[in-house]
C-alpha cells in the first residue's frame, strides 16, 4: 500500500507544500527524512510528529529521540510505522522540525493506492513554493475557553488560602 501525503508549510503568507508518496510500511523516521529532503533541510535538527484531529489540535507525539529519561512511554519514529498510526479517522499530523526555529508543517493523508511494481519509494511527486530563509515567529495563545473554566472553578482558591498562610 502507498500513502499520498500533502505536507503544507504553516505560513499565513505563502502557499508552500510538497506532495509525497511513501509506502505504508515505512517508519516515521523514513517519512521525516523524506520531508527534510523535500523542503531542503539538512535533517540534523530535532523533530517530532504529532497526531492531529480535523481541527489540527496537537495530540500524541511521535519523537525522533526519547528525551523522557524513562519517565513516559514514547512513540519513536524509528520503530513506529505509518500504517500503525493511520486508519479511518486518523488522517492528519503536525510535524515540527528544529525546536529552536519551530518550522511547522500540517500533513494530510490525501489518498492510498496499491504499490505498483517497478516503482521505488518514497517519491516527491509535486512541489509548490519555496521556504523563506527563516521560520516565521510562532504566536502561542492559550485557549480562552479552558482558561476561563479554570479561573471560575478556582477563583476563590487563592483568596481563601491566603488568609490561612499569613495568620
Amino acid at each position: 500500500m502507498i500513502y499520498r501525503f500533502r505536507i503544507i508549510f504553516d505560513s499565513k503568507k505563502d502557499d508552500i507544500f510538497r506532495d509525497i508518496e511513501i509506502e505504508a510500511s515505512a517508519t516515521f523516521e523514513e517519512f521525516h527524512n523524506t520531508i527534510t529532503q523535500a523542503f531542503g533541510f539538512g535533517g540534523s535538527e530535532m523533530a517530532s510528529f504529532y497526531l492531529s484531529d480535523d481541527n489540527w489540535s496537537q495530540g500524541e507525539e511521535i519523537a525522533l529521540f526519547d528525551v523522557s529519561e524513562g519517565m513516559d512511554e514514547v512513540l519513536l519514529m524509528s520503530n513506529t510505522t505509518l500504517e500503525s498510526q493511520f486508519f479511518d479517522n486518523q488522517k492528519r499530523l503536525i510535524y515540527v522540525y528544529d525546536f529552536l526555529s519551530m518550522w511547522t508543517f500540517l500533513i494530510e493523508l490525501m489518498d492510498t493506492a496499491e504499490h505498483p511494481s517497478g516503482t521505488s519509494y518514497p517519491s516527491l511527486i509535486y512541489s509548490h513554493g519555496m521556504l523563506p530563509e527563516d521560520a516565521p515567529e510562532k504566536q502561542f495563545e492559550a485557549e480562552t475557553e479552558n482558561d476561563s473554566e479554570w479561573e471560575s472553578e478556582n477563583e476563590d482558591f487563592y483568596d481563601d488560602n491566603e488568609e490561612d498562610l499569613w495568620n
